[in-house]
Formats: structure tokens, C-alpha cells, sequence
């Protein structure tokens, strides 16, 4: 949500207006099953609200009171008394004004508590190309910002018609009561109020909007020509005075919308008074004319009754016709919440997904392709086979397919034709939580939360000893690095593992992965864009994986490759050559330009 959106006014903006929502009864519904479960304390707001809104109208009645019975006869008794009970109604309004606000804020905390969970739930069950397709930003907005203003709207809006309507329909029969004369001539009145609120309203929304146009314009000019980048290239081109003129034209703009801005306000506060002086003013002489000439029986305090529930109508009438806006905005709100909650989730468990009791580490790909997109194919047809125990090192150009396969592997996607084998179960078949179990993952880009380094390792493993997250540690060649820090374990990472080098963060992944001790290991790219002593600790801290366990490994260090058992070339989605290093070279195929280009300058290392 852009700032504009988020700023609130009584007009839609042009973008709300064509992403308006269609009510229909089935969304009615829909909300409506969220404020079911509170269905009691939603009853006893209504009803504490009704009482509230009526009290607050019995101290204007209380008025004509005052002034017929205590001022006019000059009765000092009966004055203390209209005046203290008058005081005591306003307390006990607010007091029970207190009880509705409680109330009301219990109701909409628990509707958004229950509906977070119901997002957060369903974001966690999405599958992984949700994330990658999905603006980041977009996602912590429906958790964030959509979800508080669906408070808001339970909060706000909901209670704020109500008492609004209650205020309006008490407040009108209590004037047709005292002179449905005089009731008439005020609600003549009080649609009028309206004119100058909508009008001024509306121009000033627009002027808003301009200021925050021109805002975020004077913010750009100053983030790009203020930088150090900007800065260079401004005195590299030697545009300065581009620059200036550019900034000071639109701060000039931005003066001019101010002035604009802070005119429409005062003209608007000059509209307001007028209007609502009309309104008493007309009661003041048609009541006195009909007190004076015609009804004798109506008094000095009954026309100050009527004027002062004139004056409490005004702000109800305005705040309703901003009511279908806040309507619109609060369905928006839902129907983007339900456009998450509605989304097919891409990969997931089935109702009776196999559990194996165990997995040796066989994993099979049977003609298994795969696209993205239907743009064109990422995998075309490949079939290999990686055997419990053994190794296989895959190999090719970038964008050829490599990490494709470890996705498939785990299930981050599915197979678009094609079958992947643990064993011999399907893995469309098998518990996701089993094959991620099993599965253990060095990626290129380590990820680690911003927490100790301890809390980060526990991630893989919550039952971990100490002994045994020291153990993985030395293997992993990260245990003495941790030992020299001033919190040995219990240093903070920082976010991202910011204060870590890249090859401590990829070693601190190994060793997460050590105690996770799967099955079968994956290490995509684990050493790429690391120094060679980095990469050294790393290739140490590897190896003796590759040959313990069952692996995968995507490389471009050669001693990698050579410990595998069969290395697969990848190219354009196929596989086009397969076998060990040697046999590889002798073809003269891709698998040679490769160890020419890429391999090649790390064998003497090796």
C-alpha cells in the first residue's frame, strides 16, 4: 500500500474506485462467520452503545430544564439539582462509553489475533514459488496494515454507524416530541450542513493528494542527487545547476499547493460556521414566533432543547455520508485478506500421505520436466539415478537446470511431467515433512536468522546437546572461529548473518545441517564466490560428507567433482553427458569445455 492509499479521507481515490469490490451476500457472510464466535459481546456492545448514545442526548433535554424551571422561577434548589443530575448523566455515559470501548477493543483485538494465525497458517503452507513471484512487501502488508485495519473497521467503523444512527433517531424524537414544528425547520437544516462538508472536502482531498505527489517527488530528487552515487554523477556531468533549478521548481510548486491547502481550510471553517449558525438562528425565530403568536405553552427552554439536538445531529449526518467510503474501504480490506486465504496452495500433503518407515537414500528421476512458466522448459526429460551411499555431482552452464532438480528434489515444486522416486514411492505420495527431513541443504546464499549463533544451529535440531552442536561445529571448521568471539555461542549473527563473512555463514550452515543429520546431502554451489582459504575450510568440512553419506553436489571446485561417483552434464535442461572424469574428457563434449574453462584452474589447488 502506497502512502497515498494509506491516507484516509472521505473520497475514494481513482485506483480505489476501480478496485472497488462487489458486496455480495456471500462475502457479507464470510465476514460475518469471523464475528460469530463473538456473537454475545458484539450483542452487548449494540446494546451498551444504544444506552450510551441516549444518555448523551439527556443532558440537552436536561437544558430546557434548567432554564424553564431553574433560572426563568428562579429556583436555586431545582437548579443544583437539574444541574448536578445533568453532570451525573454525562459521567455515567462515559463511564459506560468506557465499558463499550473495552469491549469493543477485546472483540476486534481477538477477530484480527484469530485471523493473523488463519494468514500466517496459510502463508506457511504455500509453496515455494509463491514467495519467489510475490512482492515481498505485498505479503507483509496483508499480515500487517490489512489485518490493523480490519480492526479498524470492527473497532471504528462498525460502532461508529451504530452510535451514529442511535444519536440521530434518538436526538429526532426527542425534538419531534418537544415541537414537530420546529423539528421540521432543523432537519430542513441539517442536510444542508452537508453541502459545504462535501465540497471542501473533496477539493481538499485532491490538494492532499497533490502535496504528497510533489512530496514524494522532492524526497526522490533529494535521494538520488544527495547520495554519494548521485552526487559523484552530478559533479562528473557537471549538472549542478540542473539539479537546483529542478528542486527549486518543485519546492515552489509545493509552497503554492500549500497555500491552497491552508486556504481551502479556512474558506471550509468559514462555510461550517455559517451553516451551523443558520440552523439555531432559524429555530431561535420560528420559535419565537410560535411562542410569541401561537403556542403559548412552548417555552424559552424547549426552542434551547431543540438547538442544542440540532447541534449534536450535525457531526452523526456528516460522519454518515462518509459512510458508504469507509464501507468500500473496509471491503477492500476483506476481499484482499480473502484473496490470500483463497489461494491454491501449489504443493501440499496428501489427505493420506505415506510415511515410510525408513528411506536408505535411493532417489530416482523417471523423464521428469519442468517449466516455470509455459514459456519454455527448464528440465526436458531427465532421468538419472542417485543410489544410497553414493554421490553424484552435477555440472553444466548457469541457467542449465541444476538447482531445478535439487527444488524437485525437495518438493519446492512439482514435477510438470514425470515422475521422482524415494525408493519406490512417488514423492507427490510421501509426507512433505518426511522428504524435508531426510533432506539436508548447503545452499550458495546462507540464510540465518537474527539470533545467536546457538539459536541458529538449534534450528535443525532442538534436542541438540551441547557436546553434539560442539561436535558438528569441528567438523564443519567453525568451532575455534566461535571459541575466539567474546559470546563464543551465544554471539548475536545480526540479520541475515550480516556480521559474518561468507564462508563463516556457509560454515555455520554446514554444521546446522550436520545436526540435522539427514539422509541424503545437497550442496548447491556451496563454494562459489568465496576466497580460497574460505573455500578451503569449506571443500575440508564437505568432504568428508560426500563420502559418508548419500549426496548431490552442484560444484565448480574439481576435487568435488572427482569424489563423486558419476557426474551428470546438464545443458539446456537435458542431460547431455554422463559419466566419471576421465571417461567425461575423453568424449570432448561439454563436459571438456567446462574443465577447460571452469575446472580446470583449481587442479593444482586440488
Amino acid at each position: 500500500m502506497s502512502v497515498r492509499q494509506g491516507r484516509r479521507g472521505s473520497f475514494l481515490t481513482e485506483e480505489e474506485k476501480a478496485n472497488s469490490p462487489k458486496i455480495t451476500k456471500s462475502l457479507l457472510k464470510r465476514i460475518a462467520s469471523y464475528l460469530k464466535p463473538f456473537i454475545k459481546q458484539l450483542s452487548l456492545i449494540v446494546l451498551i452503545i444504544g444506552i450510551s448514545s441516549s444518555l448523551k442526548i439527556l443532558p440537552s433535554l436536561l437544558t430546557g430544564k434548567i432554564i424553564d424551571d431553574g433560572l426563568i422561577k428562579r429556583d436555586l434548589d431545582t437548579l443544583i439539582f437539574l444541574i448536578g443530575l445533568s453532570v451525573g448523566v454525562t459521567l455515567l455515559g462515559n463511564l459506560i462509553g468506557l465499558v463499550e470501548s473495552y469491549l469493543n477493543t477485546w472483540v476486534s483485538e481477538n477477530i484480527t489475533f484469530n485471523m493473523r494465525n488463519q494468514m500466517y497458517r496459510k502463508l506457511q503452507s504455500m509453496s515455494h514459488r509463491f514467495f519467489t513471484t510475490n512482492n515481498q512487501g505485498d505479503i507483509i502488508t496483508r499480515m500487517t496494515s490489512d489485518i490493523s485495519g480490519v480492526k479498524q473497521v470492527i473497532s471504528g467503523t462498525f460502532t461508529s454507524i451504530l452510535s451514529n444512527v442511535i444519536t440521530l433517531i434518538v436526538a429526532s424524537v426527542a425534538m419531534f416530541q418537544k415541537n414537530w414544528i420546529l423539528a421540521l425547520v432543523g432537519l430542513v437544516i441539517v442536510p444542508l450542513f452537508a453541502i459545504p462538508t462535501r465540497s471542501a472536502g473533496k477539493t481538499r482531498w485532491t490538494l492532499t493528494n497533490e502535496v504528497q505527489k510533489t512530496s514524494d517527488e522532492i524526497n526522490g530528487i533529494l535521494n538520488e542527487t544527495l547520495s554519494v552515487s548521485g552526487q559523484l554523477l552530478v559533479k562528473l556531468f557537471n549538472r549542478h545547476d540542473y539539479e537546483i533549478n529542478k528542486y527549486e521548481k518543485t519546492n515552489k510548486k509545493m509552497i503554492s499547493l500549500h497555500l491552497k491547502q491552508s486556504l481551502a481550510g479556512r474558506w471550509f471553517r468559514v462555510l461550517i460556521s455559517t451553516f451551523s449558525s443558520i440552523g439555531p438562528m432559524l429555530i431561535y425565530l420560528v420559535g419565537g414566533i410560535l411562542m410569541m403568536q401561537v403556542d403559548s405553552t412552548l417555552t424559552v427552554g424547549d426552542i434551547t432543547v431543540l438547538v442544542t439536538l440540532l447541534s449534536r445531529m450535525y457531526q452523526p449526518v456528516n460522519s454518515l455520508l462518509n459512510t458508504q467510503v469507509e464501507v468500500i474501504r473496509s471491503m477492500a480490506l476483506f476481499s484482499r485478506i480473502f484473496g490470500y486465504l483463497d489461494m491454491q496452495v501449489e504443493v501440499e500433503n496428501k489427505i493420506d500421505a505415506i510415511v515410510p518407515k525408513s528411506f536408505s537414500g535411493n532417489i530416482r528421476f523417471e523423464n521428469v520436466s519442468f517449466a516455470y512458466d509455459e514459456s519454455r522448459n527448464i528440465l526436458d526429460n531427465v532421468t538419472f539415478e542417485l543410489k544410497s551411499g553414493k554421490s553424484v555431482a552435477i555440472v553444466g552452464p548457469s541457467g542449465a537446470g541444476k538447482s531445478t532438480i535439487i527444488n524437485l528434489i525437495l518438493r519446492l515444486y512439482d514435477t510438470t511431467s514425470g515422475s521422482i522416486l524415494f525408493e519406490e514411492n512417488n514423492v507427490r505420495d510421501l509426507d512433505l515433512k518426511f522428504i524435508r527431513d531426510h533432506i539436508g541443504l548447503v545452499t550458495q546464499d546462507t540464510y540465518l536468522f537474527n539470533s545467536t549463533i546457538l539459536d541458529n544451529l538449534l534450528y535443525a535440531n532442538s534436542k541438540a546437546t551441547m557436546e553434539m552442536i560442539v561436535d558438528a561445529c569441528k567438523k564443519a571448521n567453525i568451532h575455534d572461529f566461535i571459541e575466539s568471539l567474546p559470546e563464543k555461542y551465544n554471539s548475536v549473527v545480526g540479520n541475515r548473518g550480516l556480521k559474518l563473512s561468507g564462508g563463516e555463514k556457509q560454515r555455520l550452515s554446514i554444521a546446522r545441517v550436520l545436526l540435522k543429520d539427514p539422509t541424503v546431502v545437497i550442496f548447491d554451489e556451496a563454494t562459489s564466490s568465496l576466497d580460497s582459504i574460505a573455500e578451503n575450510l569449506i571443500q575440508e568440512a564437505i568432504a568428508p560428507m560426500i563420502q559418508e553419506k548419500t549426496s548431490i553436489v552442484i560444484a565448480h571446485r574439481l576435487s568435488t567433482i572427482l569424489a563423486a561417483d558419476e557426474i551428470l552434464v546438464i545443458e539446456k535442461g537435458r542431460i547431455v553427458e554422463r559419466g566419471q572424469h576421465l571417461e567425461l574428457l575423453q568424449k570432448d563434449g561439454l563436459y571438456t569445455q567446462l574443465y577447460e574453462t571452469q575446472f580446470k584452474t583449481s587442479e593444482k589447488v586440488d
